[in-house]
């Protein structure tokens, strides 16, 4: 199958969404499909503002439509909502094709938190925009239950997955080169600095020994300067991440608004548990749900009684946990959930809040 991915989020980005769409690419490619990627460095791009290191692509459409009809994808699959996102959809909606989508962040959020920009109105725009979508896969059942109250539809859940061998399991925690000979326990945070992480939960811990970032981000500055005392590594290649993960007592995940938190799922391959707040992403991550205790970490309303608590848990239990999460079976999923850009596209229909599907026999 010859599949066409449209992304806002690629390389050389460093974020979670980028790691899914590259271990989902090799995956489908080993299995015999051919997957094109359409991305920002393919046009001319300008910052996205407040977010150095993320370019966004400047007036896409004419270019991405002579890249799509040179392709004749059987499948297309729009992976982000950004400019390259919306001229996708822009075409299949002109030209009639079903097409994919997926839920991979929740902007409305980051715009709330950024802007101050009402939640109402942000998910109003994203339900505009996955409304023609033959199906929307979305990574929780809680993240699903949301949009479908939302009056979103074609929901098709989707898990992710982590590189056990890349991020491999340490029984004991092991001092890092990055990280030196510092005083334990080592908290450690892998991801953006920016407004929808609440990173400064994790700063405020009252927790002995040494707290240690990973990332970089719109805050970095303002938060290096308030909090000197913190380990701030900034960005990291894989080897070196696992290592840092591999020298960490506790993973802490202060995030509330995370549709997922590959993070965790790599920190817990190499031993590491994770605390974090009981929320979406995290009670999908560590199993937390159906009445489930979670397992590889602690989940608490308390992120320093979390914190406190995940240093009891057993490493191999956090990698035990990590080893249900793989590549191989979310691009199975994800192959399942494509549709032929030929299909007819299907209509969304919210009546009386009961969402339903229905073929537009096109």
């Amino acid at each position: 199958m010859k599949i066409a991915l449209v992304t806002d989020a690629w390389m050389p980005q460093v974020n979670g969404v980028v790691t899914t769409l590259r271990e989902l690419v090799h995956e489908l490619e080993a299995v015999g499909h051919e997957v094109q990627v359409v991305h920002p460095g393919q046009f001319s791009t300008r910052p996205c503002p407040g977010y150095p290191g993320i370019d966004l692509a400047v007036r896409p459409n004419k270019h991405l439509t002579q890249m799509l009809e040179a392709m004749k994808p059987d499948a297309i699959h729009l992976a982000t909502e950004g400019p390259l996102g919306w001229a996708g959809r822009r075409y299949c909606v002109r030209n009639r094709l079903a097409f994919t989508t997926a839920f991979h962040t929740r902007f409305p959020e980051i715009l709330h938190a950024a802007l101050r920009v009402p939640l109402s109105w942000g998910y109003e725009l994203f339900r505009h925009f996955h409304r023609p979508s033959s199906g929307i896969m979305v990574p929780t059942q809680g993240v699903l239950q949301m949009l479908a109250r939302r009056g979103f539809c074609n929901l098709k859940p989707w898990t992710h997955g982590v590189d056990t061998q890349a991020f491999p399991f340490h029984g004991e925690v092991r001092p890092s080169p990055l990280t030196g000979t510092l005083a334990h326990p080592v908290s450690l945070y892998v991801g953006r600095i920016s407004y929808e992480k609440n990173i400064e939960a994790f700063l405020q811990l009252d927790m002995p020994g040494t707290k240690v970032v990973c990332g970089v981000g719109p805050l970095e500055a303002r938060l290096k300067a308030k909090y000197p005392h913190v380990r701030w590594l900034g960005i990291l290649d894989r080897a070196a991440l696992a290592q840092v993960y591999a020298a960490a007592d506790v993973f802490v995940f202060p995030s509330r608004s995370e549709t997922f938190g590959l993070v965790m799922l790599e920190a817990m391959a190499c031993g590491t548990p994770v605390a974090a707040f009981p929320v979406d992403g995290p009670m999908e991550v560590l199993g937390a749900h159906s009445a489930q205790p979670p397992r590889g970490g602690v989940l608490h309303d308390s992120l320093l009684v979390a914190a406190q608590g995940a240093l009891a848990v057993a490493r191999s239990e956090a990698r035990s946990r990590a080893l249900d999460f793989t590549w191989a079976e979310a691009a199975k999923l994800f192959q399942q959930h494509l549709v032929p850009a030929h299909s007819g596209a299907k209509v969304c229909v919210t009546v009386t809040n009961t969402v339903t599907s229905l073929s537009s026999g096109r």
